[in-house]
């Protein structure tokens, strides 16, 4: 059967160069433009890579047309709060959901692979004090290629499994340590008979002796379930999204063939910057300053002023042109969480009337700008007390078995060559 092609035809001297066309099973197909170069002597320009794809991938799919997100093939709405965040972690990494009996063999490894090198602890007292936590772990994430030198040539699926649950289990640990370095706060170890979540709450909040208290408050307070439910989900959310910034940021280094703990240390820090993982603390702030539920149409105002920089946070979506289907997620749970969490029901109040008075509004509606992620996010992290700032490394904990799975499929493709975009030259 013959395939299906595309000729592109050069109007300057009317010569055509014809490229095979590649169906996916899903999703927009792809014209193989890889020989475009030597057979034209051009190249092709797309700023910010909107159209092009830069690789082939098995892991996510997203259809944003369609608000549909699945991981391996799995509707996420099937998966958050279905299933645990270790669960899924192990559905990117392997490809499939684990066997109960694979399920707990993954829990206790991540559990007694947890504790970090005291080099690496040491290394948060030679960073500058109230260094941002994102940047403490885009640093001992990094170091940890030096701990773990071997996994530089992986060389059979045992090493590479080993590497991936390990950086897994370290890196709540690391995010923990980072923020109460940050504050000044004795650092809390991993506690082996706790569940992955569980597990970074406790070392987020307790004080040497094992006493649970919220930092800053004093008062008692014991995880409880739903917490750790409410916590796993949003981690579950934010486990993979196809080809983004940060997992572009990762494949890119990894084609080098760095150290797999280089190339999710690039992650984390494409992933700092407010257009990408940071935005959920964006919203916090700005509903923070609208202030008052009878203030929201002068922000919806403003937000429509081609003239005022102003930005409303939180809507749209670079992918997502309709309803971002983990959003969609994440409104259900803040329903469900109000009560029984305690919720800032004034910011809860703000957030509706914006949601209500943008949706209702064609401006927003003509331009498919509708709530994200980030939109829902930061008023369920705060009902968990869990400080702004650790707002992005606790996407950074939720992202990194998306990171490892690009990264292994990346190295396991035979095909692989070191990204190397071109330019358009405009210069003297």
């Amino acid at each position: 059967m013959a395939k299906n092609t595309m000729t592109l035809t050069d109007n300057r001297n009317g010569k055509s160069y014809e490229y095979n066309i590649i169906d996916g099973t899903r999703g927009p197909s792809v014209v193989d433009i890889s020989t475009f170069y030597k057979d034209s002597g051009m190249f092709t320009f797309d700023p910010g890579y909107t159209s092009t794809a830069a690789c082939e991938s098995k892991i996510t799919f997203i259809d944003g047309e369609n608000s549909e997100l699945r991981y391996r093939g799995i509707d996420i709405a099937d998966l958050a709060g279905k299933h645990s965040f270790l669960d899924v972690s192990y559905l990117l990494m392997n490809g499939r959901l684990p066997t109960e009996a694979e399920s707990k063999n993954l829990d206790l490894e991540i559990r007694h692979r947890a504790f970090v090198d005291e080099g690496i602890i040491r290394l948060f007292d030679a960073l500058p004090d109230r260094a941002h936590p994102m940047a403490t772990m885009a640093a001992s994430t990094m170091a940890l290629s030096a701990f773990y030198k071997d996994h530089l040539h992986l060389e059979d699926e045992d090493e590479y499994k080993t590497m991936q649950n390990r950086i897994m289990a370290k890196m709540p640990t690391i995010a923990a340590m980072a923020y109460r370095n940050s504050i000044g706060t004795p650092l809390i170890y991993p506690d082996v008979n706790r569940y992955f979540t569980e597990n970074f709450l406790y070392m987020l909040r307790a004080y040497p002796g094992g006493k649970m208290k919220y930092i800053g408050n004093g008062k008692n307070q014991e995880i409880t379930q739903i917490e750790v439910d409410a916590l796993d989900a949003i981690l579950t959310l934010h486990a993979d999204h196809e080809q983004n910034a940060s997992t572009t940021t990762v494949r890119n280094v990894g084609s080098t063939e760095a150290h797999p703990y280089v190339a999710i240390a690039s992650g984390i820090s494409a992933l700092w910057g407010a257009a990408h993982g940071g935005a959920n603390e964006k919203v916090m702030d700005q509903l923070r300053m609208i202030g008052d539920v009878k203030n929201v149409p002068s922000f919806i105002a403003k937000a429509k002023d081609k003239n005022d920089p102003f930005r409303l946070m939180g809507f749209g979506h670079r992918v997502y042109k309709n309803r971002d289907p983990r959003a969609e997620t994440l409104r259900d749970l803040q329903a469900q969480l109000r009560d029984k969490l305690n919720l800032d029901s004034k910011l809860i109040d703000i957030a509706t009337e914006v949601e209500r008075v943008a949706l209702s509004d064609s401006y927003f509606q003509d331009r498919g700008l509708y709530p994200n992620i980030d939109f829902y996010s930061g008023v369920i992290l705060t009902a968990l007390k869990i400080p702004v700032e650790m707002f992005t490394p606790i996407f950074v904990i939720g992202r990194t078995p998306g990171w490892i799975a690009q990264w292994a499929e990346l190295r396991r493709d035979p095909k692989h060559k070191i990204a190397r975009p071109r330019q358009l030259y405009t210069g003297k």
